[in-house]
């Protein structure tokens, strides 16, 4: 066991010496976790053929990893406040990796779905677990920049996910795609144990369970209702979780006020630099994730590529998150949060605008340009908006803050898949019956009108029919081709105008440089970090 004297503490700052490596460590944690998401967006075809998925299906192989994912983030991080943030990001790395072992083994629907809830709960751990040790380790002068390189990590996981799934679609089945986190997490379990220092909130109190129980139903309860009911209508499931979401906030609200310890003291929102910030992160993740999520099956399913060549078509979109994330490591101390923010903002809400150009005859060059923008703007504005948020919160409720942060980022996501994918889904099905609806029998043209893969599907069908022949089978291609970038066009429309609006409540919202106080009181030096630098050592040393 290594003495005080050699433990990674440096006796010069009295800070802990290895905080760039436990950095990467968190970061490599974080780029699982959203590769998860984004990777499935290329395997989804092949998971489709080969498990015989429907609409339904596909959707909930998608969300049984979201749900979870954003209902449990909050609590999950007091717990890891209270406890063990060290502790719980392992822990939930080990749930992820399990969960993902399954996901690769498992050949029924039913069990996929479960595997990906699984992973959801462990990445709900993870999650909140990385900010908040983030935060804890590094000091204020440093923390921007640590910040920087976390949000940096989240853009461009966007884009490596599917180049990674399209090069192991190229020789593997899909279950592939889930087998690949496993030895990425067991290399960050081991680079915790050795490189992240431990962290807990001290004095921090028992743990508003009741509020963790109203918040895990309310953001459940919405997520579930938002993704369900514009995709596949508002049944008794939809309108049940709308109702139990709308009861339950205002319940969540209401105990709150009331806790002496609440596990989010919604007091915060009074505060501007914190509301700005939440917003910011909803609407901005809104249009980001819908765009993306929307372009990225157009490179598939109109331009033909496979998932390879998609992945790798995705790679400027990481370029221009790094080219932003420097950007506003140098900016924002000189032009201030509201600034970059809103900045990054009006750049995506110009990239998510440019798409309503998109058409037929479009080629991968016009989705490089609202790629690049969209990419610039992540690496913008989400750093200073996260810094925002988590110094809102004291060193006891870091993980809640990560939490807070984290349950925004993946609420505007889910709506934005959710409610712009809905509106596509609308605008192709109504404009493909205008195009075809006459020259295809229903039961043809009800499967082709479920999602543009079905449509493919009943042309393919066609051009195997001896009476019909490929002139009929490309006419219904061509059809279904031009009813898609009709919906693309016509969604991004609806997208850019949401975003626009939003960058509108943030800009009147977020405090100039001048007005904007810290929502964070002042800590002394050694605050933080959850423990003085000689306790982190001994504690440190322990574990070795």
């Amino acid at each position: 066991m290594p003495c005080l004297a050699t433990t990674p503490v440096d006796k010069m700052t009295g800070l802990y010496a290895r905080r760039w490596w436990a950095l990467l460590v968190l970061c490599l944690s974080l780029l699982i976790v959203v590769m998860a998401n984004t990777s499935l967006i290329v395997a989804a075809p092949d998971m489709t053929t080969d498990l015989g998925l429907s609409s339904s299906d596909l959707q909930w192989v998608i969300d049984g990893y979201t749900v979870p994912y954003a209902a449990l983030m909050l609590v999950l991080g007091s717990i890891g406040d209270k406890y063990s943030r060290r502790g719980a990001l392992i822990t939930g790395l080990v749930i992820f990796a399990g969960g993902s072992v399954m996901g690769s083994l498992v050949e029924e629907t039913g069990l996929v779905i479960t595997a990906r809830a699984i992973m959801g709960v462990g990445a709900a751990v993870v999650m909140p677990a990385t900010l908040s040790l983030l935060v804890a380790i590094f000091p204020r002068a440093e923390r921007a920049k640590a910040i920087t390189a976390w949000s940096a990590t989240s853009g461009l996981a966007i884009a490596v996910g599917p180049l990674v799934a399209g090069w192991l679609l190229e020789d593997h089945a899909w279950g592939s795609t889930f087998l690949i986190n496993v030895p990425i997490a067991v290399v960050a379990v081991f680079g915790a144990l050795v490189l992240v220092p431990p962290s807990k909130a001290e004095g921090m109190g028992r743990i508003d369970y009741v509020g963790g129980l109203l918040s895990i139903v309310s953001v459940g309860s919405l997520v579930y209702a938002t993704i369900e009911g514009p995709h596949f209508g508002w049944g008794a499931g939809p309108v049940t979780a709308a109702v139990v979401a709308g009861v339950g906030l205002p319940a969540f609200v209401a105990w709150e006020l009331r806790h002496p310890h609440p596990m989010l003291d919604v007091r915060k929102f009074r505060l501007r630099p914190f509301s700005g910030s939440m917003i910011a992160v909803l609407f901005f993740f809104f249009g980001t994730f819908g765009a993306i999520y929307y372009s990225t099956q157009f490179l598939q399913f109109v331009l033909g590529y496979d998932a390879l060549e998609t992945g790798v078509r995705l790679l400027p979109l990481a370029g221009a998150v790094s080219a932003g994330a420097v950007v506003t490591g140098r900016l924002t101390p000189k032009l201030g949060v509201k600034f970059m923010v809103t900045a990054g903002m009006a750049i995506g809400t110009v990239g998510v605008f440019l798409l309503t150009q998109v058409d037929k005859a479009s080629t991968y060059g016009d989705f490089l340009t609202p790629m690049l923008l969209l990419g610039f703007a992540i690496g913008l504005s989400v750093s200073p908006a996260t810094d925002t948020i988590m110094d809102s919160f004291p060193e006891s409720e870091l993980g809640v803050g990560g939490g807070a942060n984290d349950t925004a980022l993946e609420l505007g996501g889910s709506l934005g898949i959710a409610v712009l994918g809905s509106l596509l889904g609308t605008a192709y099905r109504d404009e493909l019956a205008d195009l075809v609806g006459g020259r295809l029998p229903a039961a043809a043209l009800e499967t082709a009108q479920d999602s543009v893969g079905g449509g493919l599907a009943v042309a393919e069908q066609i051009a195997r029919t001896p009476s019909a022949g490929p002139q009929q089978a490309q006419a219904v291609v061509d059809a279904v081709h031009e009813a898609f970038a009709h919906g693309v066009a016509q969604t991004s429309l609806v997208g850019g105008i949401i975003m626009a609006a939003g960058t509108m409540i943030v800009l009147a919202v977020l405090p100039g440089r001048r007005a904007a106080t810290k929502g964070r009181p002042e800590e002394p030096e050694t605050k933080g970090r959850s423990q003085e630098p000689e306790a982190a050592a001994e504690e440190y040393s322990e574990t070795l």
